[in-house]
C-alpha cells in the first residue's frame, strides 16, 4: 500500500538546483533513510514532504487520511505552555483520554474527575496505551511533565518534541536527526522501539548503527539525483559500490564511442545538413555521458602536529562540584602518547565539564592539573563555532591565517584549504550563516584543526556531519598521532576510534574501563545480569537441609587461578585475529562481485566468527576484573 507518491520534484535556490525532477514513493510498514552529502538538501527535502518549504515543480501526494508527525532538527514548542500540555496537543480521542487521567491522578481528591477519566479510558481500551505513555517518558528521562517549556535546554526540548510524536502514534513519523540530544541508552532504547513499531518512517541520521538495525530501505540524494537500495546500511553500501562500477563502465565505454563519433561529425563540415538528423542527436547524448563524472570528491586532511613532549596532561585527586552536585571525586590520570579515549555518561553528569576543566575553562576545587609545555589543544565544543554576524567563508580562515603550513614543509592557502575541505571557489564567499548545520559543523572543524593541535578535544563531533564526511574524518582520526579524547554518543565512531572510555557514573565516580563502547556495554549488562540473580536468589526462602549445619559464606574471588590467567593471555592474543578475519570477511561483502553461493557461504562464516568473538570478548571482560 503506498503511501507517499513524490513525482518528478524539483528545487532550486537561485541558480542551485537541489534536485531536479526527482521520482521515488514509500509503501506502508518501510523504514526508510535518507542519505545525502550536507548541504545537497535532505533537511529541506524533509520539510517539502511535511509542507513548511515550497518546491519549483512536480508533486507530493500522501495516501488520503493519513497521519504524518515530522520531528525537526530544532523543533517547535510552545514556550508558555508546561511539557503536559504540550505533549498532549493533539485532538487524537485516545491521547485526550490520557492527558485527562494524568491531570485527574494530580488532583486525586476529585474522584469523579478521576472515575470519569478511568470510564474513559475504559471505553477506548486505552489501558495500554497509557502504559506505553509512560514508558516513553521514562525512557526519555522527562520527570516532571508540569515544568514550563521555557525553563528547558534545548536537548531537553528535543527529547519532549521527540515524546509528544511517539505518544501521538502516526501512521507515517519523519525523523531529522533523532539521536542528536539522547544519551546512549535513550538512543539504544529508541532503537529498538522503532524497530517493533507498525508505524512507517522516514528518517535522516548520521548514526550507522541505527541504520543498519531499524532501516529497510535506504535513498541516496546524489548529484540531484535519487537512488534507492531495498535493504539496511550494509547492503546499500554493497550495491552503491556496484552502481558506481556500472556507471564508470558506462562513462569509459561512452569515452572510447565519443573519440569515433567526434571524429565523424568533424568530416566534411559543409556537407553537415546532409549527415544523419538521428546520428547527430545521439552524438551529443554521448558527448554528455562521456563527459559526465562521478562525485568522488572526498575532505582531504593533513596537518602539522606539534611534537609531544614525555609530560602531557596529569590529573592528581582531582575534584570538581557544582553546590551540591559532585562531578570528580579525587580523579586521577596521567595522559600518555597515542591515547585513544571515550568519554561515555548520562546527560548531565558532568561529561563537558570535564572537558573545560582540561582546556582551563573551568578550574577544580581540589587535587591539582598539570598540563605539558607542548600540548596544543584542539577544542571542538559541540556549541559550535562562534561567528561573527555577516562573516564570510573565507574570512573565517583567514582570520586564522593566510597561508597554513603542512607536513614535510609543505604549504597552502586559506583559499586552497577550503576547497580540500569541500567548500568550492563558489562557495568561498557566502555568508556563514547561509550554510546548511552540516556545513557549519565541517568549517568549524576545519577552524580547530588548521591550528595544528597535538591533543584533540572532540565533543560530539558527528552531530550534522554526513557520513560521507564522517567516515574521511574517522580516517584521519586513526592515524592521528598525539591524544584524542572524544564524547559522543555516535557508537559506531566511539567503537572504531577508542581503545579504553572514562565512564561517568554519576556522584563524581569516573570509571576507566579498558575497552570500546560495544565491549563496555556487555560487560555492563553481564554485570546487571549477575546483579539481578543475586538479588533473586536472596529473595528465595530456602529451607535448610540441616537446621544445625554452621552456614559458611562463599569465598569471594579476589584473583584469577594459573590456568585463568593463561586463558586470559590466550584470549588478548585471538581476539585481535578474531576481528581482523572479521574484518576481511566484511571487506569480502562489500566487494560487490561475489555470485550468490559465495555470499551465503561468507554471510555463514561472518555470522559463527561474531558469534565467536561476541563470546571471547564477554569471556576476556569478565577475566579482566581480576587482572
Amino acid at each position: 500500500m503506498n503511501y507517499l507518491s513524490v513525482e518528478n520534484l524539483t528545487k532550486s535556490f537561485g541558480e542551485r538546483i537541489l534536485f531536479q525532477d526527482i521520482t521515488f514513493g514509500i509503501n506502508k510498514g518501510e523504514k526508510v533513510a535518507l542519505i545525502a552529502k550536507n548541504g545537497t538538501g535532505k533537511s529541506t527535502l524533509l520539510k517539502i514532504l511535511t509542507g513548511k518549504e515550497d518546491y519549483d515543480s512536480g508533486s507530493v501526494v500522501y495516501r488520503k487520511d493519513l497521519r504524518v508527525a515530522f520531528l525537526e532538527q530544532s523543533p517547535y514548542l510552545d514556550s508558555s505552555k508546561s511539557i503536559m500540555e504540550n505533549l498532549f496537543e493533539s485532538e487524537n480521542e485516545v491521547t485526550k483520554a490520557i492527558k485527562n487521567y494524568e491531570m485527574a491522578l494530580q488532583n486525586p481528591s476529585d474522584n469523579e474527575q478521576l472515575n470519569k477519566a478511568i470510564e474513559e479510558i475504559e471505553r477506548l481500551k486505552a489501558w495500554d496505551y497509557e502504559q506505553e505513555f509512560k514508558q516513553i517518558l521514562s525512557q526519555l528521562k522527562i520527570d516532571n511533565v508540569n515544568l514550563p517549556v521555557n525553563v528547558l535546554s534545548g536537548g531537553q526540548q528535543k527529547r519532549v518534541a521527540l515524546a509528544q510524536i511517539l505518544i501521538r502514534k502516526p501512521d507515517f513519523l519523519i525523523l531529522d536527526e533523532p539521536t542528536n540530544h539522547l544519551d546512549l541508552e535513550m538512543i539504544e532504547w529508541l532503537e529498538e522501539y522503532l524497530q517493533k513499531t507498525q508505524m512507517t518512517l522516514l528518517m535522516v541520521t548520521h548514526d550507522r548503527y541505527f541504520l543498519e538495525r531499524v532501516c529497510n530501505t535506504i535513498i541516496e540524494l546524489e548529484n540531484q539525483q535519487i537512488y534507492k537500495y531495498e535493504g539496511n546500511y550494509s547492503y546499500y553500501l554493497q550495491k552503491k559500490e556496484e552502481r558506481q562500477q556500472i556507471e564508470q563502465a558506462t562513462i569509459d565505454k561512452a569515452k572510447n564511442l565519443y573519440s569515433k563519433e567526434l571524429e565523424w561529425m568533424r568530416r566534411m563540415p559543409k556537407a553537415r545538413g546532409t549527415k544523419s538528423k538521428s546520428r547527430i542527436d545521439r552524438f551529443y547524448d554521448i558527448e554528455k555521458q562521456a563527459k559526465k563524472r562521478l562525485d568522488e570528491k572526498q575532505v582531504e586532511v593533513e596537518i602539522n602536529m606539534q611534537r609531544l613532549g614525555s609530560k602531557i596532561v596529569e590529573l592528581h585527586n582531582a575534584v570538581k562540584r557544582f553546590d551540591d552536585k559532585l562531578i570528580l571525586d579525587k580523579f586521577s590520570y596521567v595522559f600518555k602518547r597515542k591515547d585513544r579515549i571515550g568519554i561515555i555518561g548520562k546527560n548531565g553528569v558532568g561529561k563537558s565539564t570535564f572537558l573545560n576543566i582540561l582546556t582551563g575553562k573551568e578550574k577544580l576545587n581540589g587535587g591539582k592539573i598539570i598540563i605539558g609545555e607542548t600540548v596544543v589543544f584542539g577544542y571542538y565544543n559541540q556549541s559550535g563555532m562562534n561567528f561573527k554576524p555577516g562573516q564570510r567563508v573565507i574570512e573565517a580562515i583567514k582570520d586564522i591565517a593566510e597561508v597554513i603550513p603542512l607536513t614535510k614543509g609543505k604549504k597552502i592557502t586559506a583559499s586552497q584549504l577550503l576547497e580540500r575541505f569541500l567548500f568550492p571557489k563558489s562557495m568561498h564567499y557566502n555568508y556563514i550563516e547561509r550554510l546548511s548545520g552540516g556545513e557549519q559543523k565541517r568549517l568549524y572543524l576545519l577552524n580547530v584543526l588548521m591550528k595544528n593541535p597535538n591533543f584533540l578535544i572532540l565533543d560530539e563531533p558527528t552531530n550534522d556531519l554526513d557520513i560521507i564526511t564522517l567516515n574521511v574524518l574517522e580516517d584521519f582520526l586513526s592515524d592521528f598521532p598525539g591524544c584524542l579524547l572524544i564524547v559522543s554518543h555516535d557508537r559506531y565512531f566511539m567503537d572504531k576510534l577508542v581503545e579504553h572510555v572514562f565512564v561517568f557514573e554519576g556522584e563524581g565516580k569516573v570509571r576507566d574501563f579498558p575497552g570500546n563502547y560495544t565491549q563496555y556495554r556487555a560487560w555492563s549488562l553481564l554485570q546487571s545480569k549477575n546483579e539481578k540473580a543475586v538479588k533473586s536468589e536472596k529473595n528465595v526462602i530456602k529451607e535448610p537441609a540441616n537446621p544445625n549445619a554452621i552456614s559458611e559464606k562463599p569465598k569471594e574471588k579476589k584473583k584469577l587461578s594459573f590456568k585463568e590467567k593463561y586463558e586470559f593471555e590466550q584470549l588478548d592474543k585471538e581476539i585481535p585475529q578474531l576481528e581482523k578475519q572479521k574484518e576481511e570477511l566484511e571487506s569480502k561483502l562489500m566487494q560487490g562481485n561475489l555470485s550468490h553461493e559465495e555470499l551465503t557461504e561468507i554471510s555463514t562464516q561472518l555470522g559463527e566468527l561474531t558469534k565467536e568473538l561476541d563470546d571471547k570478548t564477554n569471556r576476556w571482560i569478565e577475566l579482566s576484573e581480576f587482572m
